[in-house]
């Protein structure tokens, strides 16, 4: 408890008591959904048979399919319901639309004798609609566990065996994948059978419902998956809650006018960084930020040589590089590599701003700042290690737990995973340490301190639910604990806790006010919460669950972009911010952090863009249903992923290292981040303008117009204005690559190993 505190630090207590409020309803409703998810998954029948009663296959070789489909990174090559990457098909939609061609023939020789291009209209229409009346009706008996294919299915299935057995180990190898990438064929063959389970949840009808467990996901006209009213309905309902959160924020920010980080007329009265002497801990912090910069470097050039086999998916200019770098392996790195650079930057922006909020360094935190520092290197590279020897199918029994997990941006193996939750845990035991003096009484810091702690402790807590499921769960459940993770964790918590950290920059540097910074961290908590918890539903629109979360994820979905859009105040508020003065000086408080605080105003900026206007046009239902898993998501994906958090850990990167550094090590380097900041921001524009937005509505049309399988098919993206958008992205990628990474890459390394020296 806090004595004889100073109420000029402290908020009013109704800030905490709302955030309280927002999380328990948020939780409440987002558990609610998820126990729906436990008792409405897709069931994975104990048997599936044909009409005579044999049996085609068992849950047993159901659930080998699916160990099949992650231990070989399939979810890093094409999707699954919608979810995973490009290069591939979607394996559901494939399958799906295989199965109305084969259907249709099957039917029509087994009524006519021909197959159903010699038909007639009339008959050809009566064969469709008796295809969608067979695949629609669900077979499944619950009591028994039993499973019954139609004619169709049975002739669907056992064709694709050997249509799937040639495209993963034929003599035309997969595009980005290396001749024979699968070669045992019982491995094949369970292969076949998870395909043919997770199409058959895609066009069977939920019980009691008119709608198929993915709700009528994909499109695809041939068997009826046609969009349902509920995605048209909650799309329309959506807007009206956006619009009501947009009137309200800016109601509240009009009327209270010290809202946002300018809205405070008086500075922090300068802070404590500029007479701070550096403790051995943070001087140990370069290695961290070398370390940070040399997995950017590393995975920009990863995303060069992914972007590539988007156009050239055969090779790179002729050299077979999927011999040595498939493009799952390359796109698991890409992906790895990015939350591994960016959290890793703000790991150590946390521990360099500690030991400021705390007063003082605790003994022994240098030598845990090093442990740390090795551990997290053991997870990083024994991960990407282990996931090259898991897709190359070297580790046996063992993939799971060391290898390729298999699951996008849950792709470390197990023990990888506990390996990475011991790191954090560690790391905030390092917190705790250097803010355990400011958490006293009359520590001058008001709340900032706690909040700081708590923010962290949220960072390992949260993770753990990439820890709920196992290799054999049901699809559609491992896919919802998946999205705690990729949306509730690195998009919710990890988000807050950088706004904690950004908040202390500012109080350290003197620009804002403890208690502004309070109010702030506060408001935003508040606001990324309420509509980011239930909003995490968005991701599950055709995962297997039902319309209760389309409606509540559509609607609280919608209000995450009112915080968004309140981002372009903060890009306000930050060029304000570089201008203010302490009383009795001319020089701007923030005069030596001006390229951090830039880095600042782009993630506003990007925010806005990337995550609000990018992000919201994926929200809604019913441009989700033809959306998903097209070119547009990268869009969002980069935009929002790279825009925000990316910019955010170069934010912490260059405002630790121009603390640690002298005026004269920083000049010999400034050059080279004013020509990185720009080369980054310039390269991200055009990736967006030059291809990923163009490219993605363009895509988006072809699903509308030909069908979902068609717009992911290989001759779609090989052809047309699509693959040209896609040359043309060599442009964005060289000047995010050459002008943006390397000259920051330069500049990191330069002032890390730079000996200090001083202007007498």
């Amino acid at each position: 408890m806090i004595k004889d505190r100073d109420d000029r630090l402290y908020v009013s207590p109704f800030w905490k008591l709302a955030v309280l409020l927002v999380m328990i309803v948020g939780f409440g409703l987002l558990s609610l959904v998820t126990v729906k998810t436990y008792a409405g998954a897709p069931p994975i029948p104990a048997r599936v048979q044909d009409l005579q009663g044999r049996t085609l296959f068992t849950r047993a070789d159901i659930e080998h399919g699916q160990d099949v489909f992650f231990k070989y990174a399939l979810m890093e090559h094409g999707t699954l319901w919608g979810h995973g990457a490009y290069l591939g098909p979607d394996y559901t939609a494939e399958d799906l639309h295989r199965l109305a061609e084969i259907g249709r023939d099957t039917l029509a020789q087994a009524s006519y004798g021909r197959p159903f291009s010699a038909l007639p209209l009339g008959r050809a229409l009566e064969i469709g609609e008796l295809l969608k009346l067979q695949l629609r009706q669900n077979r499944y008996q619950p009591d028994t566990g039993v499973l019954t294919f139609t004619a169709a299915e049975e002739a669907s299935h056992r064709i694709q065996a050997g249509e799937w057995r040639n495209y993963f180990n034929g003599s035309t190898p997969a595009p980005g994948l290396p001749r024979n990438y699968i070669q045992d064929d019982g491995e094949l063959q369970r292969l076949n059978d998870y395909f043919a389970w997770a199409t058959w949840a895609t066009v069977a009808l939920r019980p009691g419902t008119p709608n198929s467990y993915t709700l009528n996901w994909p499109y695809e006209p041939l068997v009826g998956n046609l969009p349902t009213a509920s995605a048209y309905l909650w799309s329309a309902l959506s807007l009206i809650s956006l619009l009501g959160g947009l009137g309200l924020i800016l109601f509240i920010f009009g009327k209270f006018e010290y809202l946002g980080w300018g809205g405070t007329a008086d500075s922090g009265g300068g802070g404590r960084l500029a007479s701070w002497i550096l403790t051995p801990s943070q001087r140990a912090l370069g290695l961290y930020f070398a370390v940070v910069i040399l997995l950017f470097l590393m995975q920009a050039t990863l995303g060069g040589a992914i972007a590539h086999y988007r156009i050239e998916p055969g090779g790179f200019y002729g050299f077979a590089l999927a011999r040595i770098l498939p493009y799952n392996l390359a796109r698991t790195w890409h992906l790895q590599l990015a939350i591994f650079w960016i959290a890793t930057s703000w790991v150590a922006g946390g521990l360099f701003l500690a030991p400021l909020v705390g007063g003082a360094e605790p003994r022994g935190q240098r030598a845990g700042v090093l442990a740390l520092l090795v551990a997290l290197a053991v997870v990083v590279f024994g991960s990407l290690g282990g996931e090259a020897l898991g897709i190359n199918n070297k580790l046996g029994q063992y993939w799971f737990w060391f290898g390729h997990q298999g699951g996008e941006y849950l792709d470390l193996g197990r023990f990888w995973q506990m390996l990475l939750t011991a790191g954090l845990v560690f790391w905030l035991f390092l917190m705790f340490r250097a803010l355990r003096p400011a958490m006293r009484r009359n520590s001058g810091q008001g709340e900032l301190p706690g909040l700081f702690l708590y923010a962290a402790v949220a960072i390992p807590l949260f993770y753990l639910p990439a820890m709920f499921y196992g290799p054999h769960t049901n699809f559609a459940i491992i896919d919802n604990w998946r999205f705690w993770i990729i949306h509730l964790w690195v998009e919710g918590f990890f988000e807050l806790f950088a706004t904690v950290l950004v908040a202390l920059m500012f109080v350290q540097l003197g620009l804002v006010t403890i208690k502004s910074a309070t109010r702030l961290v506060y408001l935003d908590a508040i606001l990324y919460l309420f509509g980011g918890l239930v909003g995490t539903g968005h991701h599950w629109y055709f995962s297997g669950q039902g319309t209760l979360n389309m409606g509540l994820a559509a609607c609280f979905s919608a209000l995450e972009v009112v915080p968004l859009t309140l981002l372009t105040l903060d890009a306000w508020d930050f060029i304000r911010l570089q201008e203010r003065t302490a009383e009795g000086c001319e020089q701007p408080l923030a005069a030596k952090q001006n390229w951090a605080i830039k880095f600042l105003i782009a993630v506003g900026v990007w925010n806005f863009i990337g995550a609000g206007i990018f992000g919201f046009l994926l929200n809604l239902p019913i441009v989700s249903y033809f959306e998903i898993g097209t070119t547009l998501t990268p869009n969002h994906g980069h935009a929002a992923m790279f825009g925000v958090f990316g910019m955010l850990a170069l934010a912490v990167v260059f405002f630790c290292l121009r603390a640690s550094k002298s005026d004269l090590n920083w000049a010999r380097s400034e050059k080279f981040i004013r020509t990185g900041f720009w080369g980054v921001n310039i390269g991200l524009a055009l990736m967006v303008l030059l291809d990923l937005f163009p490219a993605g509505v363009l895509q988006l049309w072809d699903s509308i117009t030909n069908g979902y399988w068609h717009a992911r098919r290989l001759s779609f993206l090989l052809s047309g204005t699509f693959h040209i958008l896609e040359w043309m992205r060599i442009v964005a990628d060289m000047t995010f690559l050459l002008v943006g990474v390397v000259p920051l890459f330069l500049a990191v390394m330069r002032l890390v190993l730079a000996r200090e020296v001083k202007r007498p």
